[in-house]
């Protein structure tokens, strides 16, 4: 029986050669890694593998990176996004970019590999944990006279846009709404890149436009 080629991408050694061990317990499986995101890309641009595994934050090349890029040269690639870290922010980017299903690295060896032989079968096995996360409780934009544009913002983006409008600096909205910072930072972020803006006055001024918040804020 042929092995089925794995790619494992983690720039955390332990997690790394954790990860392999339980992979490579599943018959037939063979693990091939990569530390960082640029040593991916080249292993991608020489070889094919049956299953590709990719940390989402990873250093300058991240695996949304990886997704898009391998996605564009195989559409049919099966890859699974191994994070530890609340994915809401990026997932209909990580969706939209070909990716198959999500892996928590708090998952048990049993659900991991079940996760991994689903995965191989065209089956994506969502963790609840994760599940719970891809709640979409969204806002959509209306434009002046009053037809619905393509763009929504999260529950959570609107709460950070809000404060945002109110003028608080993000150490303010961090502490009003119980989100670490750097969550708060990747949430504006996402509404920038939503409402296709450079900064905070311009995405409140879009914002109020589309209204996505109110015109006239409480104090």
């Amino acid at each position: 029986m042929n092995m089925t080629r794995v790619l494992l991408v983690d720039d955390h050694t332990s997690v790394q050669e954790g990860t392999k061990y339980m992979i490579e317990q599943i018959d037939n499986m063979k693990v091939y890694t990569a530390s960082s995101g640029e040593e991916a890309l080249e292993m991608i641009k020489n070889e094919m593998y049956d299953l590709y595994i990719f940390d989402l934050f990873l250093p300058n090349v991240t695996g949304l990176d990886l997704t898009k890029y391998l996605i564009s040269k195989n559409p049919h690639a099966i890859v699974l996004i191994h994070t530890g870290f609340d994915i809401e922010p990026y997932y209909n980017n990580l969706i939209e970019s070909g990716v198959s299903g999500f892996i928590s690295k708090s998952d048990s060896k049993d659900v991991f590999q079940a996760s991994i032989k689903f995965a191989l079968k065209g089956i994506s096995l969502i963790p609840i944990t994760l599940l719970r996360q891809l709640r979409r409780n969204e806002t959509t934009a209306v434009n002046s006279n009053g037809s619905y544009l393509d763009i929504s913002l999260t529950e959570k983006e609107k709460e950070v846009l809000y404060e945002v409008a109110r003028g608080k600096t993000n150490a303010e909205i961090s502490e009003d709404i119980k989100l670490s910072q750097r969550m708060v930072e990747k949430h504006i972020s996402m509404v920038f890149g939503k409402l296709n803006v450079k900064s905070r006055v311009e995405a409140v001024t879009r914002a109020k436009e589309l209204k996505l918040v109110p015109d006239k804020m409480l104090d």
